[in-house]
Order: structure tokens, then sequence, then C-alpha cells
């Protein structure tokens, strides 16, 4: 069976360097043998890619990438604290917040970015919320928090 470096891997993807935080926060802590990572926004190089509002500035197809993404930076803050990826036993939780126009009702499908990653990486199944938001930090269409067991 393949580790979740490898599936990663596999997947043409590597774990981004944590960014920064943009606040007073750390990007993840461990909690006997949970971690907890803190909101992680759809950025490359310090930038949010395809900022706005989703349904109105940014479709659902480009947010549910973004999510992706969002999920990727907030398991490179998981492994960092878990000491590398393949210390990664399972996903627990998924929190998506989505910056939606209020006619958007579509959350649970732009998560599912997030979740598919997830799953395709580490392999288990887990509980999930998908919340939509007027607005996200620095405009992000998507913020994306996880609990993973390490």
């Amino acid at each position: 069976m393949s580790t979740p470096s490898e599936r990663l891997a596999a997947l043409g993807l590597e774990l981004p360097t944590v960014p920064a935080p943009v606040a007073s926060y750390i990007p993840a802590i461990r909690v006997g043998d949970q971690i907890w990572t803190s909101g992680q926004l759809p950025t490359r190089d310090g930038k949010v890619l395809e900022p706005g509002i989703v349904g109105s500035q940014v479709s659902p197809e480009v947010a549910t990438e973004m999510a992706q993404l969002a999920a990727l930076n907030a398991l490179a803050a998981a492994a960092e604290v878990a000491g590398g990826l393949d210390n990664i036993r399972r996903v627990v939780k998924v929190v998506v917040y989505v910056a939606s126009d209020p006619a958007f009702v579509a959350q649970p499908q732009v998560a599912n970015g997030a979740s598919k990653l997830l799953g395709e990486v580490i392999g288990s199944a887990h509980a999930r919320s998908a919340v939509g938001v007027a607005v996200l930090p620095l405009n992000a269409p998507v913020e994306v928090e996880i609990v993973v067991e390490a």
C-alpha cells in the first residue's frame, strides 16, 4: 500500500511551504493525537489565487479548485506539526468556508474539492461542514481548516 507522500506525488502535487499567518495565530497545533489547523486560504507564494465572491465573481468550478489548494495548504500545516505527511493517519474533520453571493447555495459542491484531495492523499472518510459566508480574509473565495489524527 502506498504512503500519503506517494499518493500526493502520483497526483502531480507536492506540499507547499506553510503559508505565513496573516494575523496573530499559528498555522496548526497538536492536542494529544490530533492536529488542528487554522483556516488556510488558497494562496501560492503569499498571494490569494482567484479572489472574489463565489457565484458572482468566481465560478463554482474555480472555487472547487481553490478549495483543493486551500486543503493542500492545510495539509502542509498539519504535516509540519506531525513531523511529515506520512505521520498523518486520518482526516477527522474538514470545515470549508465559501465566500458566497446571497443566491449561491452550492457550498457542499465547492467543499468537495477539499474532501476529494484529502481522501485521495490520506485515504480516510471524514466529517465535514460547508459554510457560506459574506466575505473571507484577503477576499479569498474559500478557507479550509482540518483536524487530523497523527
